[in-house]
This record gives C-alpha cells, sequence and structure tokens, in this order.
C-alpha cells in the first residue's frame, strides 16, 4: 500500500513537473515565434525604407527627385547663355521653354492614363510599334548618357581643382590625386555605383534633397559674391594676375585691385537684347536644362496615391523652383562678370580667387550636387534596357548590377576619352531633348487619347506643339552643322 501511495505520488509529481515544463517550452517557443515575427516585421520596414516599393513614395520626395532631375549641370552654362541673348530676351526664352516643358508632361501623363502604360517605351511601341519603341528609347538613352557625361565632366575637372586647393598648391603638381581621369573613376565606384544598385528611385529622395541644398548654398553664394566684387575687374582689361588681399589700391571686401578705365560704364552695363553666333545655342542648352521627360514616368509609378493631377503639380512644383533656381543663378552671375562670363561660372570665378574658401565650398556643393544626380538619370537608361531587352523577364539582382556598371564603364570611358563634350551637349539638345520634349509627346497624344477628336482644340494644339518641334529641331541641328563646319569641334577649347 505505501509502494502504491509512493508511486501515486510520484506519477502525480511527474506529470505536474511534465506539465510545467511543456507550458514553459511552449511559452518560451511563443515568445519566439513574436520575437522572430517582431524582428522580420522590423527588417522588413528597414528594407520598406532602404528599397521603397511602388507606390510608396511621398509627394515631397517626388518633388525632390524630379526637381534634382531637371537641374544639372547646365545651371553653370546659363550666365554665358544670358551673356549671349541679353537680360530680357534670355527671361523670355527661359519662361517659354518651361511652359513648354510643362505642356509637354501634361501630355505625356494624360497619353500614360489612356495608353495603359508607365514606361516611356511602351508607349511609343502602342502608339507607331517597333519604330516608336526605338524613337522612345534611342532618345532616352542620348538624352541620359550626354546628362551623366556633363555631370562627370564637372567631376573630373572640379574635383582636381578641390583638391589643389585644399593643399594650396598654386598650380597642378601632375600627382595621380590631381588626375581627373583618375578622380572620376574613383567617384564612379565609390558613390555612384553604389547609389545606382538600389532598385526603386524612393530613396534617393533624400539624396536628391541633400543634393538641391548643396544648389541652393551654391546660388546663395553668387548672389553673396554679386555685392562683394567691384566692376569692373581687372581681367576685364585682360589682366592675367590679379592683385591679392594686401596690396595697396584694392577693393577693401575682396582685396581685388580696382582700376578705373575709360570704357568701364559700358563694360558694366548690362546689355537686354543681344544676338550674335552663340545666341542659336540658347535655346538648346535650356531645352536641355528642362528635360526631365525621362523620369517622370518612373517617378509617377513610384507615387505614393498616385493620380495624373497630384503627379502634374509635383512637375508644376519642380520645374517652377528650378525656374526660379536658373534665373536668380544665370541673372547674378551676368550681373558680376556681365559680357566676360566664360562657359562654365566657376571658372570665371577662379580668375578673381584662388584659394577663397567660400568658393572652395561652393565647388564641394556643385560636385556633390552632380554626384548625387548621376544615379537618378541613370535609373531611366536601365529601365529602358531591361524594356528593350529583357522584357517580361522576373527581377534579377546580377542584372541589375551588371547593366548599371555597363552603363557607368561607358560614361567614364566617353568622360576619359572625348577631349571636348560642348559640340555634344549642342547635338543632343537639338536632337534628342527636343524628340523628349516636344516631339514624342505630342506624337503619342495624338496617336495614342482616343477620347479626344482629332479636330478638337487639344489635339490641334498639341499638332502645332509636333510641328514647331520638327521646325526647331531641324533648324538647331543645321546651324551647329554650320558651325561645325566654319569652326571644327576639334579647334574649340575648354569643357
Amino acid at each position: 500500500g505505501k509502494y502504491s501511495s509512493v508511486k501515486s505520488t510520484l506519477d502525480c509529481q511527474c506529470k505536474i513537473a511534465s506539465d510545467w515544463l511543456f507550458d514553459s517550452l511552449c511559452g518560451y517557443l511563443t515568445s519566439l515565434s513574436f520575437s522572430v515575427k517582431y524582428i522580420m516585421a522590423s527588417v522588413n520596414d528597414v528594407l520598406t525604407l532602404f528599397f521603397q516599393h511602388p507606390g510608396h513614395t511621398s509627394f515631397g520626395m517626388s518633388v525632390f527627385n524630379l526637381s534634382n532631375a531637371i537641374m544639372g549641370s547646365g545651371i553653370l552654362g546659363l550666365s554665358y547663355a544670358m551673356a549671349n541673348t541679353g537680360i530680357v530676351l534670355f527671361t523670355i526664352l527661359l519662361v517659354g521653354v518651361a511652359i513648354l516643358s510643362l505642356y509637354s508632361v501634361h501630355l505625356l501623363l494624360l497619353t500614360a492614363k489612356e495608353g495603359g502604360s508607365l514606361i516611356y517605351e511602351k508607349l511609343g511601341e502602342r502608339a507607331f510599334g517597333w519604330p516608336g519603341k526605338m524613337a522612345a528609347f534611342g532618345s532616352i538613352i542620348m538624352q541620359n548618357i550626354g546628362a551623366m557625361s556633363s555631370y562627370l565632366f564637372i567631376v573630373k575637372y572640379e574635383l582636381p581643382e578641390v583638391i589643389r586647393t585644399i593643399l594650396r598648391l598654386e598650380e597642378n603638381s601632375g600627382e595621380w590625386y590631381l588626375n581627373g581621369n583618375y578622380l572620376v573613376v574613383f567617384v564612379s565606384i565609390g558613390i555612384i555605383l553604389p547609389l545606382s544598385l538600389l532598385k526603386n528611385l524612393g530613396y534617393l529622395g533624400y539624396t536628391s534633397g541633400f543634393s538641391l541644398s548643396c544648389m541652393v548654398f551654391f546660388l546663395s553664394v553668387i548672389i553673396y559674391k554679386k555685392s562683394q566684387l567691384p566692376c569692373p575687374l581687372p581681367f576685364f582689361y585682360g589682366h592675367a594676375n590679379l592683385t591679392v588681399l594686401g596690396s595697396h589700391d584694392t577693393h577693401q571686401s575682396t582685396g581685388v585691385q580696382y582700376e578705373p578705365h575709360p570704357d568701364e560704364a559700358e563694360m558694366c552695363t548690362p546689355k537686354y537684347f543681344v544676338f550674335n553666333s552663340q545666341t542659336a545655342y540658347t535655346i538648346p542648352i535650356l531645352a536641355f536644362a528642362f528635360v526631365c521627360h525621362p523620369e517622370v514616368l518612373p517617378i509617377y509609378s513610384e507615387l505614393r496615391d498616385r493620380s495624373r493631377k497630384k503627379m502634374q503639380n509635383v512637375s508644376n512644383l519642380s520645374i517652377l523652383a528650378m525656374l526660379i533656381m536658373y534665373m536668380l543663378s544665370a541673372l547674378f552671375g551676368y550681373l558680376t562678370f556681365y559680357d566676360f562670363v566664360e562657359a562654365e561660372l566657376l571658372h570665371t570665378f577662379t580668375k578673381v580667387y584662388t584659394f577663397d574658401t567660400m568658393l572652395l565650398l561652393v565647388r564641394i556643393a556643385v560636385l556633390t550636387a552632380v554626384t548625387l544626380t548621376v544615379p537618378i538619370v541613370l535609373f531611366p537608361i536601365r529601365s529602358s534596357i531591361n524594356t528593350l531587352l529583357f522584357s517580361g523577364r522576373e527581377f534579377s539582382w546580377i542584372r541589375h548590377l551588371l547593366i548599371a556598371a555597363a552603363i557607368l564603364v561607358f560614361n567614364n570611358m566617353l568622360v576619359i576619352f572625348v577631349p571636348t563634350i560642348r559640340d555634344i551637349f549642342g547635338f543632343i539638345g537639338s536632337s534628342a531633348a527636343t524628340m523628349l520634349i516636344f516631339i514624342l509627346p505630342a506624337a503619342f497624344y495624338i496617336r495614342l487619347v482616343k477620347s479626344v477628336p482629332l479636330r478638337s482644340p487639344q489635339k490641334i494644339m498639341a499638332g502645332i506643339f509636333l510641328i514647331v518641334g520638327i521646325f526647331f529641331m531641324i533648324g538647331s541641328l543645321t546651324l551647329i552643322t554650320l558651325d561645325w563646319i566654319h569652326n571644327p569641334p576639334g579647334s574649340n577649347k575648354g569643357h
């Protein structure tokens, strides 16, 4: 009886112990499960932040991305364009191109809705078959390759100057770290390629915002320097060397030697209308400066709670902001150097300042801005290649990486081996930019939007827009070709 009693007690205790152990194990596993779910949810949140899915990009980030796509290296040459057109004519042309660009985006968004696609090449294919697809593909590739090359050219020529200024070297000593060809490769591998590996454009809104803030700083310094520099400056008279701070006859705030001259009133008088051999290049330059159409549809596809009206507001705000920045930078750069402003504004400042800290910061800001813009410009090129060659295939990280690397290798070779790209930009501005702003959106709209009658005011206006674009492209290319015949590209100096 005692044995049975002890056995019964032990069985009861074992059962209690086993139940406690089982409950503890279940509780531990439940806690572990919740912990794993929490960790996975946190990882998913982080991945969502870094690799935004379509439809998750905010309105503000979309404005930053599109503004950054619009703003390019052309901002450095707008003062030169104003010097060759005059203040009034330049303003008319600048506002006109901005309005035409807005109208073009309006047509593109309407076409995307009716055509049922947010991919430029597919709209071309649905409108005109394979020729339309190739026209869109070729225009996007040409435009964005030109834009990327212009940014990398700035890295090639400005980064060595930044390093030389930091080291306070009077001349380029020829060291490898002052070689722009090496530096542009290092920047491409170390900064541009990692940013280009992001799957979607959404996260680049942060870099776009920082890039835009750099260009705002650039504009602020341009305005400030206008109030500090006297007019005329010594190099207006052809002086090779400027007297630095410490000389007896210097301007109080800058240390730049000031010499009176009988023609100084004419040198420091702004011109309102100018017509010369360079005036014909102004519209292609402005068209190149406002092209953002390859980026409009990718940004639209990732816009949160997207609608055509919301994306149109993104475009309106972005183009208006860039219009103001373009106008202010062109005006204050021109009013600082007048007819003596160079094609690249920062190089003109170098004639006045050698080791100026503020100018150094501006160079760094511009370099940062253009470097962070390259990945955004790369996205439509890769998208076009994927659409043309790998349509219908699943996403592949290896292909994603290889296409980005191949694009960067091609652009680096172009920047390293082509001595000057100024004439190429003129050609791209007259051809690819004109196709993307005028011809393709109007042609796609007329062909794909069936809800609007062919003889309606909307279609007639789009037809006029198309014809103007064709005449503009033919006229610009003719003028550029004639200029090449009389002044071969190999004879041009500069960058």
